[in-house]
């Protein structure tokens, strides 16, 4: 696509879905002010509405207030049941490739056919996601973090396994960026609607799960070979480095000598 520059393989084409509906807006990319802002991230400190309580007439007026400082029809609406539905809005900031599947078609001929019989591969293939992609969710009051998050990955066909993966609560205070990574049990649209529609005071965002211990039950077997084999590239590739540069010494000293 010539405006979000989506790059796969040509036989995948087919395969992927995403909404490139047109140019970025402003804010769906990060720039330098971004990147800025970044550098002094706190991670996990807590939000000022994370344990506020709202009875049923304080969440009739905060959906009224809501919809009325919106600039778009991304309305939240309350239900009869007391709930209430509405938009989120997630922007994915993914640094490692995801997984989507691929099947290859191939024939086999099986005994007692007399003509060959279509047979699917289960294949999968893997690309980056392009930078500033953003999706927006209807979901539920009641909608948890992880529910969010599996139904991001089944928007983008994405079948690696849901724990890769963390919803962040990102704000602005005092031009300094604060992420929390949020429970799985935190209700997103419930933060939205105590927050506000502003985009600085509270946005989501989706990244790896960075738990500083690497979960290597949720990779699959093909996965933990591509690993296995990119550790051997990268050990000889470190190996012949130092080969070299010991190389370019023992030369030097000789013509020294």
């Amino acid at each position: 696509s010539p405006d979000c520059s989506f790059t796969c393989h040509y036989r995948c084409r087919a395969l992927v879905r995403l909404d490139c509906s047109g140019p970025p807006g402003v804010g769906d990319e990060d720039d330098g002010t971004e990147q800025a802002l970044e550098k002094d991230t706190n991670v996990d400190e807590p939000s000022e509405w994370e344990k506020t309580e709202l009875d049923q007439a304080q969440v009739e007026q905060r959906i009224k207030e809501y919809n009325s400082q919106i600039n778009s029809n991304l309305f939240m609406s309350l239900n009869k049941d007391g709930s209430y539905t509405g938009f989120i809005k997630v922007q994915l900031k993914l640094v490692r490739p995801v997984s989507v599947p691929a099947t290859k078609r191939v024939s086999t001929l099986q005994p007692g056919r007399t003509g060959p019989r279509t047979q699917g591969v289960k294949r999968r293939t893997s690309f980056y996601l392009p930078k500033g992609t953003v999706k927006h969710l209807h979901i539920l009051s009641h909608t948890r973090a992880s529910e969010v998050i599996d139904a991001l990955l089944r928007k983008f066909t994405v079948v690696d396994n849901p724990r890769k993966f963390a919803l962040f609560e990102r704000s602005e205070k005092d031009e300094q960026v604060y992420l929390r990574k949020l429970a799985d049990e935190e209700q997103p649209l419930r933060l939205r609607l105590l927050a506000g529609p502003s985009e600085k005071v509270l946005s989501f965002v989706l990244k790896e799960n960075e738990t500083g211990e690497v979960n290597w039950d949720a990779f699959t077997l093909p996965e933990l070979h591509n690993f296995l084999r990119i550790l051997q590239r990268e050990e000889e590739e470190h190996v012949r480095r130092l080969r070299h540069r010991y190389a370019r010494c023992r030369q030097k000293m000789q013509e020294a000598l």
